[in-house]
């Protein structure tokens, strides 16, 4: 039998509610003595943990920062595998986008430290990417990366103003015709040359 779970501690909860507030209602609405009340603790109490708002959304971004977990599946199938999870959390009542372009909208490109934050998020996907690509052997694995993460991001911004998880699919047959395109083999349509040599 499992041992219970270790209880959580005071910053863990202020982190929890915050990224919970934060995400749903929005950086700019939510104020910490809002998330102080949430968690029925004194303003004192929660910056005694995060010394400023700036501290704790920093904090709730790096919270967000989640990298791709290892596969053992072949790398084509992980590639078009992010788009069957786009569209599994496009269809979660609590989906609002993605936490790191929200920020960065919300709070303004001069916010240099969000948007740090945000494009080393965003930069870890396409090199997610990239090295799956370089697996397949594609040529330009840098350039196929970059337009598979503009799908990504092109999915979840239509599926905001649609509210349809559709979206997801429509960016994986987006996504399979740039990989055939590259010589990748995802079946369907021939598949086209653009493969790096094979090793002599």
């Amino acid at each position: 039998m499992a041992p219970p779970p270790a209880p959580q501690t005071m910053k863990e909860r202020i982190l929890e509610t915050a990224d919970k507030l934060f995400y749903l209602q929005g950086i700019r609405a939510i104020g910490v003595d809002t998330i102080a009340a949430e968690i029925g603790i004194s303003k004192r109490t929660l910056y005694n943990h995060f010394p400023s708002k700036d501290a704790l959304i920093a904090a709730y971004l790096e919270r967000r920062f989640v990298a791709q977990r290892p596969s053992d599946k072949p790398p084509a199938e992980q590639i078009l595998g992010t788009f069957d999870s786009l569209e599994r959390r496009f269809s979660a009542k609590d989906f609002r986008g993605c936490p790191f372009v929200n920020a960065v909208a919300e709070l303004g490109p001069s916010d240099r430290a969000v948007k740090k934050i945000a494009i080393a998020f965003k930069e870890s996907r396409r090199v997610w990417f990239r090295e799956r690509l370089n697996e397949l052997g594609v040529a330009d694995a840098d350039a196929l990366a970059t337009q598979l993460v503009l799908l990504v991001d092109g999915s979840i911004a239509q599926d905001l103003v649609r509210d349809d998880p559709a979206m997801a699919r429509a960016a994986k047959e987006a996504a399979k015709v740039l990989l055939r395109n590259a010589g990748v083999d995802v079946g369907g349509a021939p598949i086209a040359k653009g493969r790096k040599p094979a090793p002599q």
